[in-house]
Parts: structure tokens; sequence; C-alpha cells
């Protein structure tokens, strides 16, 4: 099959999981610049669901890049296969930094909310009067470490599937290997069968030969004699 026209299990070629993931791309891309421009007031900072999305976006990114990198590899063409394979990377690459990106915002987030935290607890032991504000903190304190958890058990899970899927490559490679092994020796077996039947033929053919030479010897001597007696 030629890049861009193999089909995965779900119908989809190659070219159309590189358009989703440029889709995707952009779509993460809105997502963390909406959550760097929005105002570092925890009363007025983004909900958690923002930051769950751009995680699931980044999760799909990524499960797209495995499915591409697994298709790329049955490509015939070696030429198509390498312009793919340098798609595909960038793409990884892409990922990779979307990634970090996120996780740079999340730590300042969180960093932004323990320093509030702390100013309000200050407050508090000034005037008393600041409980309602530190519970607003603590709670979005909460969602933003739960934010963090769930992205951690998302990034276990993806390696996790990685290396099932690096696997399961690793275990075709190997069956195909051992498969064109298996032809070779057929192969060989069949020619040499072949020779051997050849030989045989030709050694009767030329057992043949021998005896109609014997008997045109003796044939061709008696007639001489004869004529010369």
């Amino acid at each position: 099959m030629e890049g861009g026209v193999g089909v995965e299990g779900g119908g989809a070629t190659l070219s159309d999981m590189y358009q989703r993931s440029k889709k995707l791309s952009i779509q993460i891309r809105d997502g963390l610049e909406r959550l760097e421009s929005s105002p570092s007031i925890v009363a007025d900072a983004p909900p958690p669901e923002l930051s769950f999305s751009i995680k699931r976006d980044i999760a799909q990114f990524q499960s797209l890049c495995v499915d591409m990198d697994r298709l790329c590899r049955s490509i015939a063409s070696k030429g198509h296969r390498d312009l793919w394979k340098r798609k595909i990377e960038v793409a990884a690459e892409e990922t990779d930094s979307l990634k970090k990106n996120l996780d740079s915002y999340l730590l300042r987030h969180q960093k932004r909310l323990m320093e509030a935290k702390e100013r309000a607890e200050l407050l508090e032991r000034l005037n008393g009067d600041s409980s309602h504000v530190l519970r607003i903190f603590d709670d979005e304190a909460q969602a933003m470490q739960s934010a963090r958890n769930s992205h951690v058990m998302v990034d276990e899970a993806y390696n996790t599937g990685v290396a099932i899927l690096s696997k399961y490559a690793e275990q075709r490679d190997r069956l195909k290997r051992a498969q064109r092994k298996a032809l070779d020796v057929l192969n060989t077996v069949g020619l040499s069968n072949s020779v051997l039947k050849l030989i045989e033929r030709r050694h009767r053919l030329d057992k043949w030969i021998a005896y109609a030479g014997m008997v045109f010897t003796v044939v061709a001597m008696s007639v001489f004699w004869r004529w010369t007696h």
C-alpha cells in the first residue's frame, strides 16, 4: 500500500488520521491560550473542565501518533514510508511540546493558588474575615490537584498502551521474518528435489545410451566378421 492509502481497523486512512491530528493540535493550542489568558483571580479562573478537556485531547493526539506510526510501517514504498515517518515524528514532538505547556501551566496555577491561600490566611489572622475566600481557595486547589492526578493516570495508561503496541509490532516482525525463512527453506527443498529428479532422468538416459552403444558395437562387429569371412 502507498503512503496515506493504508486502512486502519476502523476504516480511517493514514491521511485521515493525520488530518485529525492537525485539528486536535489547533484545538489544544486554542485551549491552552484560553488557560493562559484567563484572569489570575481564583473566583474568575477557568473551570477545571477546560484543563480536563485539554488533557483528553492531548491523550487522543498521542494515541493517533501511535496508530499512525504502526500503520506507517506497512507502507510498501520506502519513499512514502520515510515521508510519513518524518511527518509522524514532527506530530509526536508537537504532542510532547503541548503536554509540557499544559504541565507548566498547571504548576504555575497551583503555585498561584498556594500563594493566594497564604495571603488569605495572613489576612484572616489580621482581621478574621476571609473564611469564605479560604474556602474558595481550598476547593480550587483540590480541583487542580485532582486534575494533576488524572493527568498522571492518563500518562501511565498511555505509556502502557504504547509498550503493548510496541510488543505487538515486534512480535509481528519476528513472525514475518520466520515466515520468510520458512518459505526460503521450502523453496530450497523444492529446487533440490527438482535437481535430483533431473539427475536421475539423465542417469537413466545415459544408461540406455550405453546399452544401445554396446548392442550396436556387437552387431557391427558381427556384420564385419561375416563380411570378411
